[in-house]
């Protein structure tokens, strides 16, 4: 609540050691807002929770916060678990899109947990609730995962029909088939029906870095990433200079040149290689 915040100001303001605890702290969780004091900023160590980038760290997170349980509870645990491992692929290619700006999505969109957790949970429902022997209504779910849980936030009509046309890459009946490919790279499929910690492993032998054809780009596409990453990163850094010196004030070059010299001073000597190999040897 914004009209709370004055009273939250004041009441740090007024904490000092001599009225609390030693071991006393003051967690705050809050959404970015520019009503926030600025006072509580200055004096607060800031933590953020950032998004994992990569299409493996994506699927890692994704499978952390599934359990074994809710992995075998289907009735049909075959079609579950690969369309499990789909969904949450979708989850961490629509993400990583953003990183290749207007060439990902037209609109910088934020899919998070709960749409994929959502989506998981409709599958659950859907898959048990179908009669012995009926197909999986492939094109229902792409509908309430597309257009329902991920498309709420899509409000461009061509990252919609973007959205959905990737969907359809993984709501598919060929992936049941162990020969199924996300993309000419042989390193994406879904590996064959197993228990959580065998997906896990196939997650974590996927490459760190993911070229952009998983994502159905050209090679061209990491150009603009690369020039996006490294104008923000730049960006940031020209940020942190000072806005103005006048008077006798060190210019930011004169400042970065004695930081630099400091640690450079700091620095223990460097070890002799060669007496260490001889003096402590790692191979007799």
């Amino acid at each position: 609540c914004v009209s709370w915040l004055p009273t939250l100001e004041m009441i740090c303001e007024n904490l000092s050691p001599e009225l609390v605890r030693a071991e006393f702290r003051l967690w705050l969780s809050s959404e970015p807002s520019p009503a926030f004091p600025a006072f509580i900023l200055q004096n607060g160590v800031k933590m953020t929770n950032e998004p994992p980038k990569g299409i493996r760290a994506n699927m890692r997170g994704s499978y952390y916060n599934i359990s074994e349980e809710f992995l075998e509870s289907c009735s049909r645990p075959a079609e579950f678990k690969k369309l499990i491992f789909g969904l949450c692929f979708f989850h961490a290619s629509v993400r990583e899109r953003r990183k290749f700006g207007p060439l990902g999505w037209n609109i910088q969109y934020v899919f998070s947990g709960p749409d994929l957790r959502i989506s998981m949970d409709q599958l659950k429902i859907m898959l048990d609730d179908l009669p012995e022997g009926t197909e999986v209504p492939y094109r229902a779910l792409c509908y309430l995962t597309g257009e329902c849980n991920y498309g709420g936030r899509v409000t461009d009509d061509k990252d919609r029909r973007a959205i959905m046309n990737i969907l359809t890459d993984f709501y598919t009946g060929e992936i049941q088939d162990d020969a199924y490919r996300f993309s000419p790279n042989e390193d994406y499929y879904v590996p064959s029906e197993g228990r959580h910690a065998d997906y896990c492993a196939y997650i974590q032998d996927l490459p760190m870095n993911e070229g952009p054809e998983i994502f159905g780009l050209n090679e061209n596409a990491n150009i603009s990433f690369a020039l996006a990453e490294t104008d923000a990163l730049l960006s940031a850094a020209l940020s942190l200079q000072p806005k103005s010196g006048g008077g006798e004030e060190k210019s930011w070059d004169d400042v970065v040149r004695e930081l630099a010299a400091d640690i450079s001073n700091r620095l223990p000597a460097a070890f002799d290689v060669e007496k260490a190999l001889l003096d402590f040897p790692v191979k007799y």
